[in-house]
C-alpha cells in the first residue's frame, strides 16, 4: 500500500490529474473516507486529467453522474445513501463493476460495496479489471493521508 500526504484540496486535485495519466480505460477507483475527506476533490482531478469539461460534483442524491470525454466516459457513483448490499444491488450499481465500460468507474463510499458483500448475490464483480482502492483520512481543508493499493490480474 502506498501512502501520500496531501496538504490542501489543490494537492488532492493535482494527485487526481497525475493518476489520470496513469490509468487507461477500464479502471475502477474505489474511494473511502469520512464526509469532507476529499473523495470528490480527487475525482475532480481525475476528470480534469481526462479532459472532462463538465462541472464535476458528488452524485450523493442521484447516485450516478456520467461525464463524457473523447477517450471514454467517467461513471461517478456515490453509495452514501445505499446502506446495504441489497440496496446497492437493487439500484443497479453492480453493473458498473461487472460490465466492461468504455471509460472509468469512480465509486465513492466503496466500503459499502465490497466483494465480500456481493458474493451473496448471484453474480460477483469482475475482479480481473484494474482496481485502485483509495482511503482518505483527514479533513479536506487540513492535511490528509491518502492510502491506495492497486489490484490487477
Amino acid at each position: 500500500m502506498v501512502t501520500i500526504t496531501s496538504n490542501s484540496p489543490e494537492e488532492t486535485h493535482a494527485l487526481g490529474i497525475q493518476w489520470a495519466g496513469e490509468m487507461e480505460q477500464g479502471w475502477i477507483v474505489g474511494l473511502s473516507g469520512d464526509l469532507g475527506a476529499g473523495k470528490t476533490q480527487l475525482v475532480k482531478g481525475l476528470a480534469e486529467g481526462w479532459k472532462i469539461q463538465d462541472r464535476v460534483a458528488s452524485p450523493t442524491f442521484t447516485l450516478i453522474h456520467e461525464y463524457r470525454a473523447e477517450k471514454g466516459t467517467i461513471f461517478h457513483l456515490d453509495l452514501y445513501r445505499l446502506e446495504t448490499p441489497d440496496a446497492i444491488w437493487d439500484a443497479g450499481m453492480a453493473e458498473y463493476l461487472r460490465s466492461p465500460m468504455p471509460g472509468w468507474v469512480m465509486v465513492e463510499w466503496i466500503d459499502r460495496w465490497t466483494l465480500e458483500s456481493l458474493q451473496q448475490q448471484t453474480r460477483v464483480p469482475d475482479v480481473r479489471r484494474p482496481f485502485r482502492w483509495v482511503h482518505i483520512e483527514g479533513d479536506l481543508e487540513e492535511q490528509r493521508t491518502i492510502s491506495y493499493e492497486d489490484f490487477r490480474n
